[in-house]
């Protein structure tokens, strides 16, 4: 099955024009089917922002921690923050062509397809394809950006021009391929697979930069992954990096348990790995500028978490702070406008990543601290030496 009649809208996210063009489309056209390139939860989230409904702005850090879901939502609050961002500038919100294209729908008395893939999907597969390397230099890029100077946008609508679209999906390709598979070229798939199963009429409203990809596929429909596949989550295979994490902690089990077998006495051994590593992941929450529960829980949980690849001493200490000072989503919108140290010092969500960060690396430091000063001592003693 295939629409009898296509017609496909590349839009500027951000654009006023796009709304109005939205808009006079499919009025003009009278679909049977207005086809928008969003999910079900992004529509939704449109639509209490549209009536005011208001959403739980706190940001909950040890339910993010419990579900590995961190990552996924820094990348996200981060990628929607500089889009809003846009909008504010050029006097429209994100998505408002979006919503055009449903009132506009509905007034027509045409049904609304929701051709997109769930965005949790779409953040979880594509993080899981990236690399160490491709993840770095995407963080690093965000945090440049974010902390960056704001230039003028002279005129939006260029984004959706030829030369300039293909350079900005050129430099996005070039950063981090895998995430650019992910992010463009599977939705373009998923995209174009949903409007060939869309009969009659059919008006679809997607980004600029994804109309090319978009029609590419329709036209060779033989290249379309099966949609189950597009949809899976597999585990992310085990790196390097991931095996050293192991590694070092597995070590530091591995001697002192041979040591024990051994009849070594390693009491002083293990007191001097909790006073380094605990010790120094206390001070360094100090520093940062943790209250004093805080950085008590950097103490207890460091010794434990420095032999535990998958746990870090911050986290739990980046609970403790989150849960005595409190933070929201409007804390991660307000760091970008700081204007000096002090004005990030007083930030609540900087604090707490700060927290955090210094949690980390005072236990860092205190395991290689501890390679010198109890690890290869007990393997002298082992070896006889």
């Amino acid at each position: 099955m295939a629409p009898d009649n296509l017609t496909i809208i590349g839009t500027a996210h951000v654009s006023e024009k796009s709304v109005e063009e939205v808009k006079d489309t499919i009025i003009e056209s009278q679909p049977d089917i207005v086809a928008v390139e969003l999910d079900a939860a992004r529509y939704q989230n449109l639509l209490n922002e549209k009536h005011g409904v208001q959403e739980d702005k706190e940001i909950k850090i040890r339910e993010i921690l419990k579900g590995n879901n961190f990552t996924m939502l820094l990348v996200s609050s981060f990628l929607s923050y500089f889009q809003k961002k846009i909008g504010e500038e050029v006097g429209v919100k994100p998505g408002s062509e979006m919503l055009a294209a449903a009132e506009a729908a509905q007034e027509a008395g045409a049904q609304v397809a929701l051709i997109d893939r769930d965005i949790q999907i779409t953040l979880k597969r594509a993080l899981n394809h990236m690399s160490f390397w491709e993840k770095a230099k995407f963080v690093y890029s965000i945090i440049a950006s974010f902390f960056s100077k704001d230039e003028a946008i002279e005129d939006i609508e260029d984004i959706k021009q030829g030369d300039a679209l293909e350079e900005v999906m050129g430099y996005f390709q070039e950063m981090s391929p895998s995430a650019y598979q992910v992010l463009v070229e599977e939705r373009d798939a998923f995209m174009a697979q949903r409007l060939l199963d869309l009969p009659g009429n059919v008006v679809a409203v997607v980004g600029a930069g994804h109309k090319n990809g978009i029609k590419k596929y329709m036209e060779n429909p033989h290249d379309i992954p099966p949609l189950q596949q597009l949809l899976e989550l597999k585990e992310s295979k085990i790196s390097a990096t991931k095996l050293i994490l192991f590694a070092i902690p597995a070590l530091f089990i591995v001697i002192f348990v041979l040591a024990f077998l051994q009849g070594i006495n390693i009491q002083s051994g293990l007191l001097q790995f909790v006073l380094l590593t605990g010790g120094l992941a206390f001070i360094g929450s100090l520093l940062a500028g943790s209250k004093l529960p805080s950085a008590v829980t950097a103490f207890i949980v460091a010794p434990f978490t420095a032999i535990h690849p998958l746990l870090a001493a911050g986290w739990f200490a980046g609970i403790v702070e989150a849960k005595l000072r409190g933070v929201s989503m409007d804390d991660l919108s307000q760091l970008s406008k700081s204007e000096s140290l002090r004005d990030m010092w007083n930030n609540r969500l900087f604090r707490i990543l700060l927290v955090v960060v210094g949690a980390n690396i005072g236990t860092t430091i205190g395991v290689f601290l501890s390679i010198p000063n109890v690890l290869l001592p007990l393997i002298n003693r082992l070896m006889g030496m």
